[in-house]
């Protein structure tokens, strides 16, 4: 049966309120962490235009394609420069498709069912902070979840098969995020295929996607070697495939996945595992296709934490994919209507709800009486949530639309503590923009090359990089000897640290003309003069 036409509005209007939600107050921040290294790519693309891959320094970069920098550099044409909002639209755009797509895929059996799975969406920890931030992760999983709901809408919505679609996904998905973004959402879709006992389906879909997968690659290496050479293939293959694999990124544990997500997607993480534990007591008395879903999102959730559990490299983003179907798991009490136990969930869930501004508010003030300096003042925040809090306590009296309200409460106590308090005190931390623009009012003023010492041309420099407004390139040492050797005159930037670890030195016997904080950490600009 096809979705009627007030879901389908129903669930747009739920997506640019979340979209707005996910937007607010994002415009004219700068750039820390994570995303200054595509806030610096679509920088460059801004100066000379779009390429295969993002650059750094003038050369490509090899990590990544250059689709998610298109995004962000297409938001930020208008303007002519790259802002926070445009640079974070992208992650946003795919959480709110998410978020209508929700709506779609549970709607016909609950509108409860529905919000409340949305509601566990935006409270979980790792969404809200990937939303608000430059994530290829997160549009792998709008992709991802798109891919899964065509293939369910099919079967039970009465939607069309739409294969063009789901293919121009697999696609979209490998130019986001390279080969894990045309696997993840293939064997999502496949997992329920299988389930669904549609073997011939599944075996089609696979091998078209295989066959896609392999030509994607192709083009990729083919056009990795026609953007940088051999050198710059090779570094596509180690960073993009055999880095990932062996660890030379990092290494976890084969359960990193499933252990630290009891934190990183909290709650629908912890509370997903207990409703799958509820629905298998309680399996002989339920049916229906309600917990038939339950059971596809579980299979499609659980294939995507054991297979990125396979490479060595692992990081808590990149499981995202799963908490769509962790969100839809952990708010299935609000479908079902009978059951001790799903009776006692929901009465948990709610709890949670209830309590979280109160926490929020509690916490606040402890951290306020021992980081009074980093957090200002909190006074408004707190008001709110007390308000939030009283608002919450006074639905105990009034059970209509209870679990609403609560829901409400919690949502916007969370995000009010996040854009309000959280990032304001961690972009005051990590700010980089304040000392880079110190640093090059000093070198305009006595012009000559400046020296990054020991700041890593993929890490710190990126920081650096990213708030100066037009093409530089840096010299870069790694030891006193590199920096010894050094033509004169120079501008020297290095950590306190390490410039009072060169005392004795040359270099450690110049005064510093600049000192302030930059990435949480005490620099120095030295000059070493001809």
């Amino acid at each position: 049966m096809p979705l009627p036409l007030t879901v389908r509005r129903q669930s747009l209007v739920a997506g640019l309120l979340a979209l707005l939600l996910f937007c607010a107050g994002a415009q004219g921040l700068a750039p820390i962490g994570f995303d200054s290294r595509f806030v610096l790519f679509a920088q460059e693309m801004l100066r000379h235009g779009p390429t295969v891959f993002p650059t750094t320094y003038g050369q490509p970069y090899a990590d990544y394609t250059a689709l998610s920098t298109l995004f962000i550099w297409l938001l930020s044409l208008p303007m002519g420069a790259v802002d926070s909002l445009g640079a974070w639209l992208p992650s946003a755009f795919a959480g709110a498709v998410i978020v209508t797509l929700m709506y779609r895929l549970l709607a016909p059996f609950s509108l409860r069912w529905a919000w409340a799975s949305i509601v566990m969406l935006v409270l979980t920890a790792t969404f809200v902070s990937e939303v608000r931030a430059v994530s290829q992760d997160l549009m792998l999983a709008a992709v991802a979840f798109a891919v899964f709901y065509l293939g369910y809408a099919h079967d039970h919505h009465g939607a069309g098969r739409r294969w063009p679609l789901l293919f121009a996904l697999l696609l979209l998905g490998f130019g986001i995020r390279g080969p894990i973004g045309l696997v993840v959402p293939t064997g999502m879709l496949c997992s329920y295929y299988l389930l669904a006992g549609q073997w011939r389906r599944m075996l089609v879909f696979g091998v078209l996607a295989s066959v896609l997968l392999a030509l994607c690659v192709g083009l990729l290496l083919w056009l990795a070697k026609a953007s940088g050479g051999q050198a710059f293939l090779d570094d596509v293959i180690r960073m993009q495939f055999m880095g990932r694999m062996d660890g030379s990124e990092g290494a976890s544990s084969a359960l990193f996945y499933f252990s630290s997500s009891l934190g990183n997607y909290a709650l629908a993480y912890p509370l997903a595992l207990l409703v799958l534990i509820a629905a298998g007591l309680a399996q002989a008395r339920l049916q229906g296709p309600a917990l038939r879903l339950v059971v596809y999102c579980a299979a499609a959730g659980l294939l995507v934490m054991l297979g990125l559990s396979i490479p060595l490299a692992k990081k808590a983003r990149y499981v995202l994919p799963m908490l769509p179907m962790a969100a839809i798991i952990a708010a299935y009490p609000f479908q079902v209507a009978q059951g001790r136990l799903f009776a006692w969930l929901r009465g948990l869930i709610q709890a949670l709800w209830l309590v979280l501004p109160g926490v929020l508010m509690i916490a606040l003030l402890v951290a306020h009486r021992r980081y009074a300096g980093q957090l200002g003042s909190i006074s408004v925040p707190v008001a709110v949530l007390a308000a939030l809090q009283l608002l919450a306590v006074s639905r105990l009296c009034w059970p209509r639309r209870r679990a609403e309200v609560l829901a409400g409460c919690a949502v916007l106590a969370v995000w009010l503590v996040y854009v309000a308090v959280f990032e304001p005190v961690q972009r005051r931390l990590y700010d980089t923009r304040a000392f880079t623009q110190a640093v090059m009012a000093q070198v305009a003023q006595q012009p000559a090359p400046l020296v990054l010492h020991r700041l890593g041309q993929d890490a710190k420099a990126i920081k650096f990089m990213v708030n100066v407004d037009h093409d530089l390139q840096p010299l870069f040492t790694e030891t006193p000897a590199q920096l010894q050797a050094l033509q004169r005159p120079a501008w020297v930037i290095m950590t306190r640290q390490d410039f009072q670890a060169l005392q004795g030195s040359a270099p450690g016997a110049l005064e510093p003309r600049l000192g302030g904080r930059f990435d949480n950490d005490d620099y120095v600009l030295l000059r070493r003069a001809p």
